[in-house]
C-alpha cells in the first residue's frame, strides 16, 4: 500500500529534483509489411504505423495529467529496416524513401522520434544491409525524426571491422551533408555492440525481430534524484552511500513501472521492459557528473572517477531490479557530453578528455555518447575510435556505443549548440596519430575465448 509519504516524496521528486519518465517508446514489427513492391512496402509501412501508434501520444498526456508524472517523449521504433526493405530495395536511394515515409508517420502521429532505420551486421554485411547503411547520409539530411542504429560487433561474433571502416565514412560523410546545421545528422545516428532488441532510447532503439507484434517499453531517469539523496548522506561510509542510490533507484523505477503500466492497459498493447537508466539532461541538476561529484570527485574525470561511475552504475541496476519484473534495455547510467551540463562543465576545466571517456564506458551503460570532435577528423580516426569502444563491449560482454559528431567547420576549443535535450557541446580534441594501416585490415576480429558458452 502506497502511503501519503511516498506520495508527497514522489511529488517532491517530480517538482524539485527533475523526475521525469523520459520516453514512452512503442516498438512496432514490420515484418508484416514486407514486398518486393518499393511503392507498396512504403504505403504498408505507413498504414502499420498510423494504425498501431495513433493513440500513443494522446495517452502519454493522459497519464502525464492523471497521475502529475512528467513523460518528456513519446517515441516509436521498428523492426531493422534493412531486413524490411531487403525484397524492395535495389539501391540506397530506395532505402532514402523509406527514412521519408518514417519521418512523415512519425510527425502525423505526433512522436519525438522513431527509430529502426537500421542494419545489424556484427559479422558480416548482406548486399542489402551495405546499401542501408550508405543510405544513412542521405536519411539523415532529408528526415527531422528518424533515427539510425548500426550494430557491428558482440560478444558472440566479434567485430565487423568492414562495418567499422565503412561507418567512419558513413559518419563524416553525414556529418558533411547536415552542416548546415552543425552535422546535427550525427547526433541521429549511433555505432554499436551488443545492441539490445528492447532499448526505448534514441539513438539505438529498434524493435528486435524476436519481440512480439507491438510492445510497450518505458525509459525512466533520475539523476537530480539521486543527487539530492546522496547530499543528504555526505561524509558517509560506502555501505550507507551504496544503500542509498539502491533505494532512490527502486523508487524512481516503480514510476517507471506504473506509467509502462498504464500505457499497456489503456493502448491494448503488451508491456516490454523498463528501462532503468539514469539519463541527464542539459537542465541544471539533472546531471550524472553531478552524482560523481557528490560521492567525492572535484570533477567527474578526477582520479577515481571510473570507480565512482561503476559504484553508480551497479547500485542503480541493483535497486532497480527489484522494483519491476521486467527490467531491460540498457539500464544503468549514461555519459553523454552535450546532454550533461556536469560533463561540459569538466571537458571545460580540462578534467575530462576522450580517452577518460573511453575508460568510463568500461563500467557504464552505454559508451562514448554525444562528444562534439573537429570537422577534419579523418574517417579512418572515426572508425578507430569505433574499433576501441566495440572492443569494451566485445570483451566485457556489455552493450556499448559511439555517437560521435565531427562538426564541420569548427575546432577544439569552439562549441556547437544542438538545442533541446541534445544541449550544447564543447569540441573535444582527438588523438591525431594514425590508425589507417589497422582499420584498412579486411575481415572481422574474432569472439573472444569467453564467449564459447556451449
Amino acid at each position: 500500500m502506497i502511503n501519503i509519504f511516498e506520495v508527497n516524496e514522489t511529488n517532491q521528486m517530480i517538482e524539485k529534483e527533475n523526475l521525469d519518465v523520459r520516453t514512452i517508446t512503442l516498438g512496432i514489427s514490420l515484418m508484416d509489411c514486407i514486398t518486393d513492391d518499393l511503392d507498396q512496402l512504403n504505403q504498408n509501412i505507413y498504414n502499420k504505423i498510423k494504425r498501431v501508434a495513433k493513440d500513443l501520444v494522446s495517452t502519454g498526456k493522459e497519464i502525464e495529467h492523471e497521475f502529475g508524472i512528467p513523460i518528456v517523449n513519446k517515441r516509436i521504433s521498428v523492426t531493422p529496416i534493412a531486413l524490411i526493405g531487403a525484397a524492395a530495395c535495389k539501391k540506397p536511394e530506395d532505402y532514402v524513401t523509406i527514412a521519408k515515409t518514417l519521418d512523415t508517420v512519425a510527425k502525423e502521429v505526433g512522436v519525438n522520434f522513431i527509430g529502426g532505420y537500421s542494419a545489424l551486421v556484427c559479422k558480416g554485411m548482406t548486399t542489402f544491409e551495405e546499401y542501408l547503411i550508405r543510405s544513412i547520409p542521405m536519411a539523415m539530411a532529408c528526415t527531422d525524426r528518424v533515427c539510425s542504429s548500426v550494430n557491428v560487433g558482440s560478444t558472440k561474433t566479434g567485430i565487423n571491422m568492414d562495418a567499422v571502416r565503412l561507418m567512419g565514412d558513413v559518419i563524416l560523410e553525414t556529418a558533411e551533408m547536415t552542416k548546415a546545421s552543425d552535422s546535427l545528422g550525427c547526433a541521429k545516428l549511433v555505432v554499436l555492440c551488443n545492441a539490445p532488441d528492447d532499448n526505448p532510447f534514441m539513438a539505438g532503439a529498434f524493435h528486435g525481430v524476436t519481440e512480439a507484434d507491438a510492445i510497450i517499453n518505458v525509459g525512466v531517469s533520475g539523476p537530480g534524484v539521486v543527487k539530492t539523496a546522496l547530499s543528504k548522506v555526505r561524509g558517509a561510509d560506502f555501505e550507507v552511500l551504496c544503500e542509498t542510490i539502491k533505494k532512490t533507484a527502486f523508487k524512481v523505477t516503480r514510476v517507471g513501472q506504473l506509467v509502462a503500466g498504464e500505457a499497456s492497459k489503456r493502448l491494448g498493447i503488451p508491456f516490454g521492459i523498463v528501462d532503468l537508466s539514469l539519463a541527464p539532461t542539459p537542465a541544471v541538476g539533472d546531471s550524472v557528473a553531478d552524482i560523481l561529484c557528490e560521492i567525492g570527485l572535484e570533477y567527474a574525470g578526477a582520479p577515481g572517477t571510473t570507480a565512482a561511475l561503476a559504484l553508480l552504475n551497479d547500485q542503480v541496476k541493483k535497486g532497480g531490479v527489484m522494483a519491476s519484473s521486467y527490467v531491460g534495455g540498457l539500464s544503468g547510467a549514461f555519459i553523454p557530453v552535450s546532454e550533461d551540463q556536469g560533463m561540459i562543465d569538466a571537458v571545460e576545466a580540462g578534467a575530462l578528455s576522450i580517452e577518460k571517456l573511453e575508460a568510463m564506458t568500461c563500467v557504464c551503460s552505454v559508451g562514448l555518447d554525444m562528444i562534439a570532435i573537429p570537422g577534419s577528423t579523418k574517417a579512418t580516426t572515426i572508425s578507430g575510435i569505433i574499433a576501441d569502444e566495440m572492443a569494451i563491449g566485445m570483451i566485457n560482454q556489455k552493450t556499448t556505443a559511439v555517437r560521435i559528431i565531427p562538426v564541420i567547420g569548427k575546432g577544439v576549443g569552439e562549441t556547437v549548440e544542438f538545442g533541446g535535450l541534445l544541449g550544447h557541446a564543447p569540441i573535444m580534441e582527438v588523438n591525431s596519430f594514425s590508425c589507417d594501416a589497422f582499420v584498412n585490415r579486411k575481415g572481422r576480429i574474432p569472439a573472444p575465448i569467453h564467449s564459447f558458452k556451449n
